[in-house]
């Protein structure tokens, strides 16, 4: 395990990790279909886009992979293409996402300590406007998406590409992301230090999984993946 305390760099995941949607993905759908004359079941549709979610495979982020995710949380009921338009568009405005709470604290001491961020994402190419829109564009030299370089978490490629723009040894960068086998599984291939949150509460949220950012500077905890 390197030494945590030379870490000089911390890239995010971005959904789940630092901003969900608001207040579901199915209210947002529901809102959308509702335009339409559509009456839609929210729990409904969060539990088709759920459903759909974790049984997808080989999920590019094109928008054809998105139709087919929306698709499955209408069925059986047809999307026509003005309908996921919108609704693929809506996703881009700031207003259905959540920051999370502890993330500006946890950002803002890492900025004053001199830890570099980026952005290391599963996404499409709304993601670098979508966090200008979210108040965070300050705190990242660069917003690196799957989309963009045709490569997903876990991936050693995407990895290494955010590696290459930092200019780092593997040794100095530490990735923060919620899932187990993207973020963490994927970080430590990369010969990068990891950390996994639970957004449900259990892992206690950035003020607990990045120790140093509210106690000593740049100390990380390598215990907590």
């Amino acid at each position: 395990m390197p030494d945590t305390h030379q870490i000089l760099a911390v890239t995010f995941d971005a959904g789940g990790t630092l901003f969900a949607p608001h207040p579901s993905v199915g209210h947002v759908y529901a809102e959308v279909a509702a335009r339409h004359g559509l009456t839609c079941d929210i729990e409904k549709l969060n539990a088709g886009f759920l459903r759909g979610w974790r049984e997808r495979t080989a999920f590019d982020y094109s928008k054809p992979a998105w139709l087919s995710l929306v698709q499955s949380a209408f069925a059986p009921h047809l999307v026509s293409h003005v309908l996921f338009e919108q609704i693929y568009h809506e996703f881009n405005e700031a207003r259905h996402w959540h920051v999370f709470k502890d993330v500006h604290p946890a950002l803002e001491t890492l900025r004053a300590n001199g830890i570099r961020m980026a952005i290391l994402s599963n996404w499409d190419d709304r993601l670098p406007q979508l966090i200008l829109k979210l108040g965070l564009g300050s705190f990242f030299e660069f917003v690196l998406y799957s989309g963009a370089i045709g490569h997903h978490k876990p991936s050693l490629e995407i990895f290494r590409s955010a590696q290459s723009r930092l200019g780092l040894d593997p040794s100095r960068i530490l990735h923060v992301g919620d899932s187990i086998r993207e973020d963490g599984e994927g970080a430590r291939n990369a010969g990068w230090h990891s950390l996994v949150i639970q957004r449900d509460g259990s892992s206690g949220g950035l003020s607990v999984v990045l120790p140093g950012v509210f106690g000593t500077p740049h100390h990380l905890s390598p215990s907590c993946h």
